[in-house]
């Protein structure tokens, strides 16, 4: 009688993760009895489903994030590889993106529930990984961005305000009456644009704000972004099953570029022109990119629940927030090979 075929891992997809996140492991000999002993940086992972050529897996928490290796234990010699997220910072109440400033500092919030005066509303991460206070007095900051002159940018849905942070953390008014404000971004030309959750995309000329386009009111956010091509891209969940991804063009016309996600959240573009998207469909939900190319299917590239937002640095690090944690990942991927030879 010939012994069973060994256990063989060939691939893994998505090429990045988290601790909590979702896997799939591509290869040849698995079987459901005994299961295979599958490993993540050396500890065991949970195997939520099986077939000859596939494995669905949990990440383990514990790990250090980073280049990590996947195996099964009892196969071969080869070793799958997979990015892992390592939080950079906890006990966060995100609610959109996060923000780097040029030098790699990164600003995350304490959002809190609705009129909460939490202590500190802002705080910086630096490149160490320490982290301070830094802002104070905002209620529910909920959005950031950067002004052409490197100046912090922070919105207020409580209020339906806009702040400018000065470098020693103090903060004034620049806009008001900006209904729920929500997600905030900087044209090309240095003007601000604000997403009202209400339903409206504004405007900012000096202090006064003019509605641009009009779409359907979220019930929880509007997330923002300029593309390459100058339009504004625009998430906001509703209570749909269905919710779209739209491009608000400088005059106003409300396009949809893509349709196909359950609560799509924070948006952002790397420096390539790509299009990232958070989705946040319960029970499932990740990280998605769109190519530069117009391609209307994105590519999971982060396959977990729970997330809200994302930023770029300018160095290459890829920062994605959930609620209350913000965890780093080596945004080029390219030197992780769907598998190798050890």
């Amino acid at each position: 009688m010939s012994s069973p075929t060994p256990s063989r891992v060939t691939g893994v997809r998505p090429l990045w993760a988290l601790e909590g996140g979702r896997l799939e492991l591509t290869g040849s000999g698995f079987t459901v009895d005994p299961l295979p002993d599958v490993r993540v940086g050396g500890l065991p992972a949970r195997i939520s489903s099986v077939s000859p050529g596939t494995l669905a897996i949990t990440v383990p928490a514990g790990l250090e994030g980073g280049r990590t290796p996947i195996r099964i234990d009892t196969g071969p010699g080869e070793t799958a590889y997979v990015e892992i997220g390592a939080p950079l910072a906890t006990g966060l109440h995100q609610v959109d993106n996060p923000a780097f400033d040029s030098v790699g500092n990164l600003y995350v919030t304490f959002s809190g529930s609705r009129g909460q005066e939490a202590p500190v509303s802002v705080f910086v991460v630096r490149p160490d990984g320490t982290r301070e206070p830094f802002v104070s007095g905002i209620p529910n900051p909920t959005s950031m961005t950067f002004d052409g002159e490197g100046r912090l940018h922070v919105s207020s849905r409580f209020d339906g305000t806009v702040h400018r942070v000065n470098r020693d953390g103090t903060s004034s008014i620049v806009a008001t009456d900006l209904g729920v404000a929500c997600g905030i971004a900087f044209d090309a030309e240095g003007v601000l644009f604000v997403g009202d959750r209400s339903g409206s995309i504004l405007r900012v000329d000096g202090r006064r704000a003019v509605t641009v386009a009009t779409l359907p009111a979220s019930v929880a956010a509007f997330h923002i972004a300029f593309g390459p091509d100058g339009s504004l891209f625009v998430t906001g969940p509703t209570l749909g099953t269905r919710d779209c991804v739209y491009r608000v063009s400088m005059d106003g016309d409300v396009s949809v570029f893509y349709e196909g996600f359950g609560r799509p959240q924070g948006i952002a573009f790397d420096d390539e022109g790509r299009l990232y998207v958070i989705d946040a469909l319960a029970g499932g939900g990740g990280l998605y990119r769109f190519d530069a190319e117009g391609s209307r299917e994105p590519e999971l590239l982060l396959d977990t629940g729970g997330l809200v937002g994302l930023a770029f640095s300018g160095d290459g690090m890829l920062a994605v927030a959930s609620s209350d944690t913000v965890y780093r990942l080596d945004a080029d991927v390219r030197g992780l090979l769907p598998f190798s030879l050890s």
